[in-house]
């Protein structure tokens, strides 16, 4: 089968060791990945804020980018939940509309994947951590991602899950929201971070960079010695150490 790598703007231009994190632990299963280079943004920003016709023409690049794979996945909740709005985006255009949702029925997060597709829940990782989780809105809410990164971490050996308090609450980020409405994000992600900080861990993880980001910038920012990891880096880390 070919599995295609959808990096991400932000996982691309900023934290590329989480696709190498993703391809490494891939490969322990034979998943070689293809990495078509024409891909871009996912028109998110655009699609957001009510540019509808600059979305599309990015949707038509990931369409065709991603037209010849059996398998598209990513290392973002978010990303991947905006392939499976291009169906709307193409509801008056029926030559796109069906490659539209060819591709959002063969796009997968990365734990999805791992979950439901290759059917792996333990990787044989050791991680002697204190962590906790947060689960990003658009994974949870567009994509229904709930026990495929639960499962994979209660698995993880010598490591301490800890519950975070109002996981489900957003972070602020929210893409150009961040921007547009800074003072509310800014009360957000510190309200975040706050919760962080209760539960002690030493490790903060989750499946979307742009809201780990945030996360971390705020820690950063109060001096406080959290660390901020993808939860594929996470794996990737325990199975070298393990």
């Amino acid at each position: 089968m070919k599995v295609s790598l959808f990096i991400t703007c932000v996982s691309d231009a900023v934290f590329p060791r989480v696709g190498e994190a993703m391809a490494r632990l891939l490969a322990r299963y034979g998943v070689e990945l293809d990495f078509p280079e024409v891909q871009t943004c996912c028109g998110q920003p655009a699609f957001n804020s009510g540019y509808w016709n600059e979305a599309r023409a990015a949707a038509v690049t990931i369409i065709r980018a991603f037209e010849d794979s059996d398998f598209v996945i990513a290392p973002s909740g978010s990303c991947t939940g905006m392939l499976h709005h291009y169906p709307k985006l193409f509801e008056h255009d029926p030559i796109h509309l069906a490659k539209a949702q060819e591709l959002q029925q063969k796009s997968y997060e990365f734990t999805q994947f791992l979950v439901q597709v290759l059917g792996v829940t333990d990787l044989g990782a050791v991680f002697p951590h204190r962590v906790t989780y947060h689960p990003s809105c658009h994974g949870t809410r567009i994509l229904g991602i709930k026990d495929e990164p639960m499962l994979l971490m209660q698995n993880i050996k010598a490591m301490e899950l800890v519950p975070l308090p109002f996981a489900e609450d957003c972070c602020g980020f929210g893409g150009t929201f961040a921007v547009k409405m800074s003072d509310i994000s800014g009360a957000m992600v510190t309200e975040k971070s706050d919760h962080v900080l209760e539960t002690e861990a030493e490790i903060l993880t989750g499946l979307d960079m742009g809201c780990l980001m945030n996360i971390a910038g705020n820690l950063r920012y109060r001096d406080q010695p959290v660390r901020v990891m993808h939860l594929a880096e996470l794996l990737y880390e325990g199975v070298n150490g393990a």
